[in-house]
């Protein structure tokens, strides 16, 4: 019986030390989480009657950010409008839509509704067919990744 006691008491202390010890332990780190605009005012831009907009929010000193400049440029047409948001340039943009990361791109409505929108490098497949299938809903094959709605 003396065994049996000591048995469920060791037991108990090493539950009680493994709880604390779970305790102690440090969360996992997370993700960040960047500051995507819900909202552009037409106005800030070039062209706020064209049905889409598509704003690169960019730095000059990031290497990323010219890739995405040059996809994004392609976009440009009679119903696209595009902006290019140079962090030192557009600082103000930047601040009044809260930007924190580069490269930043967004793509609005007509009314400025940010429909999607890409945080870091952007592939021309994806940026191609999330413009394809906000222009042309059902236009892009199920399965194909395009960017994140906002």
């Amino acid at each position: 019986m003396d065994r049996v006691l000591l048995t469920v008491a060791i037991v108990a202390v090493a539950a009680a030390v493994a709880v604390v010890l779970q305790r102690r332990k440090p969360d996992a780190p997370t993700q960040a989480a960047w500051t995507v605009p819900a909202q552009l005012d037409r106005r800030d831009f070039a062209r706020p009657d064209t049905d889409w907009l598509v704003v690169a929010f960019t730095s000059a000193t990031c290497d990323t950010c010219a890739t995405v400049k040059e996809k994004v440029a392609l976009l440009e047409s009679p119903a696209v409008a595009v902006h290019d948001a140079e962090a030192v340039a557009d600082k103000a943009l930047h601040d009044r839509y809260g930007i924190d990361a580069v490269p930043t791109l967004v793509i609005a409505d007509r009314e400025g509704v940010v429909v999607a929108s890409f945080v870091g490098p952007v592939t021309a497949a994806d940026l191609w067919a999330t413009m394809a299938d906000l222009r042309e809903p059902g236009s892009v094959p199920p399965g194909c990744d395009h960017g994140q709605p906002a």
